[in-house]
């Protein structure tokens, strides 16, 4: 891999991690279609932290709150300010961190292919687009979480490690379903990346610790800030669109790049 690809890679992860158009799959694709080599899993391991750092940056304040909150409802044994939302993150990663360990070798094997890919952008892409129709009509979307949304929402993140079908593509269709505000189902999706990031990564590092492999520092380097920097353009961007625009965009390109990879 070059300085030209690392830059390339790097910013399709940064810029597709929190969209909801599949960062994996466009990693998988776009080596498959430019006869690229593999990028290795050292790569994937420093433009995932890189967007890990991006997304902690951003919601900073709101996790340092949540942090002493978590601590606080566990000594008094009660809920105290956001301590709910701090429990709700963590109840929702269980499932697919099960999910990911038991069935990673079967996922990395055999759902890698362009075909799989072009279907689930497909139907996931259209999925979403039920949902964004749905809770436009509803009135009073609801800003808050119930324990009821942190399990769909949970379980439906299992979906998202078959790629294309997208983890902020998939939460945030499964928020909408449940009738939150977009606001309210973007930051929850958002955050949930925090815990389902770092775990994949922790994987990620002890497959690279069993292989044995090595890589060129600098372009690792270079993989992470490109990432880092992207990712963070991203989540302001998206957070300020959901003022002023629909997330139908995403939909549509999902059903373009879906139909264009039936094509091949």
């Amino acid at each position: 891999m070059d300085f030209y690809q690392t830059i390339i890679l790097a910013l399709i992860q940064g810029v597709s991690e929190f969209l909801p158009i599949s960062s994996s799959a466009h990693l998988i694709l776009v080596p498959k279609l430019t006869d690229w080599t593999d990028q290795g899993l050292a790569f994937d391991v420093v433009v995932h932290m890189g967007t890990l750092v991006a997304v902690v940056y951003y919601y900073r304040h709101i996790i340092n709150q949540l942090l002493g909150d978590f601590y606080l409802s566990i000594i008094q044994r009660e809920t105290v300010g956001e301590s709910k939302l701090a429990w709700g993150l963590l109840l929702g990663t269980i499932p697919v961190g099960i999910f990911g360990f038991l069935f990673k070798d079967f996922i990395n094997s055999d759902l890698r292919s362009i075909e799989v890919i072009a279907y689930t952008t497909l139907i996931f892409g259209a999925l979403l687009g039920v949902a964004i129709l749905i809770n436009a009509q509803k009135k009073n979307a609801r800003a808050s979480l119930v324990w009821m949304d942190v399990a769909v929402i949970g379980v439906m993140q299992v979906l998202a490690l078959v790629p294309g079908v997208s983890r902020s593509g998939i939460t945030i269709t499964a928020g909408l379903l449940m009738g939150l505000s977009r606001k309210a189902t973007v930051q929850f999706a958002f955050l949930l990346s925090i815990p389902v990031i770092t775990s994949s990564a922790l994987l990620i590092l002890i497959d690279i610790y069993q292989q044995h492999q090595t890589a060129d520092l600098i372009l690792l380097a270079l993989g992470f800030v490109v990432s880092a920097v992207s990712a963070y353009l991203v989540i302001v961007f998206f957070i300020r669109l959901l003022d002023t625009m629909s997330m139908m965009p995403f939909v549509i390109y999902r059903l373009l790049l879906g139909l264009f990879l039936l094509t091949l």
